[in-house]
């Protein structure tokens, strides 16, 4: 590394410090010499870079950027193209290098000068890809500039805007067909509607309304009635499913894998959280493509992303269709494990007690009820157990691994009447779902599951 490499360049650019330097020398030699017109030029070199270094300061340029991410959100693995368009709003000329500030899991930041060559109308334009491989939300940006003044003595870098959040949402996992979406209707489970051909003496018929077409008139009840009387058309209900989503600490944190916020705005997790979301987001996905209207809650019966700071509406619970599953995903881009992080702690909200068995009850048997849970205690399952009795049918998928503890928990659960399997963030999802047909017996994880759950959060 030579001598010029040492110097820091983030004040004055080699020039600049060559001029100070020549500068010194200068005047060390009027006072050695006793020339004066030594100790001039000395002053003259010294107060170039000081004059310039106060320029940069004071009349830095101005700029505007316009940040666009293609698609937003983003899934994990999925890749984004974010647009940059940056323009100067303030008095100035000349060329300026800038820097795209990114979190380090995105690798190199890019580096473009200003103004592009393909600049129109004052505006440069810059294209790049980003690719996450695990979900959150990250602050792109700011966008840093280094200019220099025309004589290229000084330099300065500072920040021209402040910076974008992406979000990136889990990826569902597709879910093999099971019996457990299979028929549907007024009470989730089978489709209500009327009969192709039905006879008179089959159809339901009311009081005439003002706005009913007359094409719905029943005339032969009109006339029993003497009044008129039009066909009352039974409608499609909507089928619905409960999710329940444990994002407790203390479920999710004793297992392998822990992470603690390291970058932008990433969440608390761990390895079996990690695996909760995806497939908290996979089975939303795979029930709302079959029409079902989706109801999220945590163990304390409040909505389940209240403080997930991606949701786009934190205190709502019930989701419907394609905008509802958007919703849902946003919401789990920034999920983080909460509660007290040791036994004993403020606990908040008591997890499985009667707030979550009033709201299953409100909606008692019109659809399934899945549990999608960590850790749980003998007296966790004792209270969760009755919940089951709300559901047509009752799953739970228990990221607890195996062990003496897990299966008395998992026989608890089944007693309750919940269809219950444990997994660990080795099991593949299909195979955990696909456990629900076979009676609940846990999911073998493969060498490569494994080699994936190690992997979920590098």
């Amino acid at each position: 590394m030579g001598v010029w490499d040492r110097i820091p360049k983030q004040i004055f650019s080699t020039r600049g410090w060559g001029l100070l330097a020549a500068g010194l020398l200068c005047l060390l030699a009027a006072q050695v010499l006793g020339r004066r017109d030594l100790l001039s030029l000395a002053l003259l070199l010294l107060i170039l870079p000081l004059l310039s270094l106060a320029g940069t300061r004071v009349l830095k340029p101005r700029f505007s950027v316009y940040r666009e991410f293609d698609p937003s959100p983003v899934q994990t693995s999925a890749a984004v193209t974010v647009r940059l368009a940056v323009a100067r709003t303030g008095p100035g000329t000349g060329h300026a290098l800038m820097e795209e500030q990114l979190p380090p899991r995105f690798g190199q930041s890019p580096v473009f000068r200003f103004p592009a060559r393909t600049a129109t109308a004052g505006s440069s334009r810059y294209e790049y890809q980003l690719r996450s491989a695990t979900r959150g939300q990250f602050v792109i940006g700011p966008v840093t500039a280094e200019f220099s003044d025309p004589f290229g003595l000084s330099v300065h870098r500072h920040a021209i805007d402040a910076g974008d959040v992406l979000t990136v949402t889990p990826a569902p996992v597709y879910l093999p067909p099971t019996s457990l979406a299979g028929a549907r209707g007024h009470d989730g489970v089978t489709a209500t509607r009327s009969r192709a051909n039905p006879s008179d003496d089959d159809v339901m018929t009311r009081e005439y309304r003002h706005g009913d077409p007359m094409r719905r008139v029943h005339w032969a009840a009109t006339a029993r009635h003497g009044e008129l009387m039009v066909r009352q058309e039974e409608s499609v209900t909507t089928p619905e499913a409960t999710v329940i989503l444990d994002h407790r600490y203390l479920a999710h944190s004793q297992g392998t894998g822990y992470a603690g916020p390291s970058d932008g705005l990433e969440p608390v997790s761990s390895d079996s959280f990690e695996w909760a979301v995806t497939a908290a987001m996979s089975v939303c996905a795979h029930l709302g493509e079959r029409s079902y209207a989706l109801r999220c809650l945590d163990p304390s019966g409040e909505p389940a992303f209240l403080h997930s700071p991606s949701a786009p509406e934190p205190h709502t619970e019930e989701f419907l269709g394609a905008a509802g599953l958007q919703s849902i995903a946003e919401s789990l881009a920034a999920i983080g494990l909460t509660g007290p992080r040791h036994p004993g702690g403020d606990a908040g909200p008591r997890p499985f007690d009667d707030r979550l068995l009033d709201k299953l009850s409100a909606h008692r048997l019109r659809g399934p009820v899945l549990a999608i849970l960590g850790r749980l205690t003998p007296a966790e399952a004792r209270d969760l157990a009755p919940a089951a009795a709300f559901g047509a049918n009752a799953f739970a998928l228990v990221a607890a691994g195996r062990g003496a503890e897990t299966e008395e928990i998992m026989a608890v659960l089944r007693r309750g009447g919940w269809r219950a399997v444990a997994v660990s963030p080795a099991t593949a999802l299909p195979a955990a779902w696909s456990a629900f047909d076979d009676d609940g017996a846990a999911p073998e994880a493969t060498a490569a599951d494994a080699r994936r759950g190690a992997g979920a959060r590098q």
